[in-house]
């Protein structure tokens, strides 16, 4: 199996060919939205933060804005930065040069006289940018480039017994053919961390993920706080979730049955090819941030509540088994796995449904939330702001 895409100079592949228009900090979005609403072929993504953080918000800040200018997805990149931010825009503009041979251009309002002058260079560095990768052609590629965040958002009944084990059985289809999953949300091992932790290739994995788990439940306690005051969700509980421990046993079941390769941190690349797991929040859209930002070029989630969740970097491929939710929600929801919960299909032919499905997205079929332009991001951080 292949697929055509961007190849990059770093050596992975793109499934889609953007002009990426970044921020430095909460100062610099709105200029920045403007500014890829006059490009074709340019995203953006909004980034509330940049200043009044702690030294870790704001190396976890600058890991994912750094991975998200160097995922395969993005052609070029041009930020626009205020001039009074934790972290300028040339700094940042510096660090992406470093790990990346990409065309990345940066601009400062407060340098460049004001938010209409700064626009003004912004677009035409963007247009400069998008005109080139526009002449840029496909290429067949192998399945090793591709890389998909699995995700799970607005889980309820349908999801542990029908989706998210369809979608494990797509991890284990495309582990198989050579390519890697991440899967996340490790808030949501906690009850079943010693299922998924059987998985790892490695005692050292093994001891990883049970201290993960172990690491955040302390963390909070620390704080004050109980995990199980948040999860499961409200909505979690109306779709008939009850506990933790019952809502993991089902997500886990979303990242297949290949022995786990690597463990990684949050908005870390990984450098390893198969199954992967990230140490990420519960919260749908801080988790695909940290994926994206770990250089995922495609995601797929599953809800049974349904949730119209995107990304601007890559395309997020929205599945559900709850029939009820696909017909409340079609102009969200892109595939249909109720056959799964009536009987009339196995989780493991859905698996190979979706890996067509899963080809022709990487060849350019868009999914809903593209086709609306969303662009959801949050970035998990420690503590207040100062």
């Amino acid at each position: 199996m292949q697929f055509w895409g961007y190849k990059r100079q770093e050596g992975r592949a793109g499934i889609r060919n953007h002009v990426l228009i970044l921020p430095t900090c909460a100062c610099g979005s709105e200029s920045a939205r403007i500014v890829a609403s006059q490009v074709r072929g340019a995203v953006n993504i909004v980034f509330n933060t940049g200043c009044s953080d702690v030294a870790a918000n704001t190396a976890m800040s600058q890991k994912v804005l750094t991975g998200f200018a160097c995922n395969p997805n993005v052609f070029g990149v041009v930020i626009v930065g205020l001039g009074c931010e934790t972290v300028g825009h040339a700094q940042l503009r510096e660090k992406i040069r470093k790990i990346t041979g990409k065309p990345v251009a940066s601009f400062g309002i407060q340098e460049e006289g004001g938010t209409l002058r700064t626009i003004e260079k912004a677009v035409r560095a963007a247009r400069d940018m998008a005109a080139e990768a526009a002449m840029q052609h496909k290429e067949l590629c192998d399945m090793s480039n591709l890389l998909l965040g699995i995700e799970c958002g607005g889980s309820d009944a349908t999801s542990g017994i029908a989706s998210n084990p369809a979608v494990g059985e797509l991890s284990d289809l495309l582990v198989d053919l050579g390519a890697s999953t991440i899967m996340s949300e490790s808030i949501e091992w906690i009850g079943a961390e010693h299922v998924i932790a059987r998985r790892a290739a490695t005692p050292e994995l093994h001891n990883k993920i049970i201290e993960i788990c172990r690491d955040y439940e302390e963390h909070l306690k620390a704080a004050g706080q109980d995990c199980r005051a948040g999860q499961p969700t409200p909505g979690n509980k109306a779709g008939g979730l009850s506990t933790l421990d019952e809502k993991s046993l089902g997500c886990i079941r979303k990242g297949g049955t290949r022995p786990i390769v690597e463990v990684l941190e949050q908005a870390e690349r990984p450098t390893k090819h198969g199954a992967i797991v990230m140490d990420t929040a519960g919260y749908d859209i801080s988790s695909v941030t940290s994926m994206v930002a770990g250089g995922c070029n495609a995601v797929i989630f599953t809800t049974g509540r349904g949730t119209p969740t995107g990304n601007a970097i890559v395309p997020v491929l929205k599945v559900t088994a709850n029939a009820r939710t696909y017909q409340m929600m079609d102009d969200n929801m892109d595939v249909d796995l109720s056959g799964i919960v009536k009987g009339t299909t196995t989780y493991r032919e859905s698996g190979r449904e979706l890996l067509a499905v899963i080809g022709d997205v990487c060849n350019g079929k868009m999914t809903k939330a593209e086709i609306y332009g969303f662009s959801d991001v949050a970035i998990d951080h420690v503590c207040r702001f100062v």
